[in-house]
């Protein structure tokens, strides 16, 4: 009669402790899940630092410039060079992709490591158009140029301090005729406009 009293005495404390144990992971996880919550920026902290909005990277082709451009301004302007006729630049609106300082330039099996004598310069920022992208360049005199196998290049400061203010996602938009918000941003008149005013100067002769 007491080893029977003794097993049941033994089994009565197995099951609570096994129910203690349950109930102790429970309130663990419960606490985990909570402090979780708390801490994501869904909770509406104030004190989590925002993402500041992305960058729009201009080009315009006829002007052979870039610029950054912030609720509709431009707040810098860089020459590049572009695309030569034979080999245009892409035109539409890409993103950046990658950014890469000291990149290794391959084309058509040629393989350049960084360096003074690297086409790409010291900074690459892959464009969303496979094989493209602005980057430094071994050929300053180029700038402002139509010289480049469709890339987007640009002085080695100018790039350096590009790449700093750039970041992955941002859109860059690569255009190919001055339309009037081409011309809104880098100043001057609109192909249409030109028109315009050489139709007026013909009809006076």
């Amino acid at each position: 009669m007491e080893c029977t009293v003794n097993r049941e005495a033994e089994i009565k404390r197995q099951i609570q402790g096994r129910l203690s144990i349950l109930i102790g992971t429970m309130l663990l996880i419960s606490a985990t899940q909570l402090l979780g919550r708390d801490q994501s920026p869904a909770a509406g902290r104030s004190d989590l630092p925002s993402q500041a909005p992305g960058h729009l990277l201009m080009i315009s082709i006829p002007d052979r410039k870039l610029a950054i451009v912030e609720e509709g301004r431009a707040v810098k302007i860089y020459p590049v060079a572009v695309g030569a006729c034979v080999t245009p630049s892409p035109t539409g609106t890409l993103r950046i992709v990658n950014k890469v300082v000291g990149p290794t330039y391959y084309h058509k099996g040629k393989v350049i490591r960084p360096g003074k004598s690297n086409p790409l310069g010291d900074r690459w920022m892959g464009l969303s158009e496979k094989g493209y992208g602005i980057h430094g360049t071994n050929v300053p005199n180029s700038i402002g140029k139509a010289a480049s196998h469709g890339c987007i290049r640009m002085g080695r400061h100018d790039v350096e301090e590009l790449f700093e203010l750039a970041r992955v996602g941002d859109a860059v938009e690569i255009h190919g005729e001055r339309d009037a918000r081409v011309a809104a941003i880098f100043g001057g008149v609109t192909l249409a406009q030109a028109a315009v005013t050489q139709g007026e100067a013909g009809g006076g002769e």
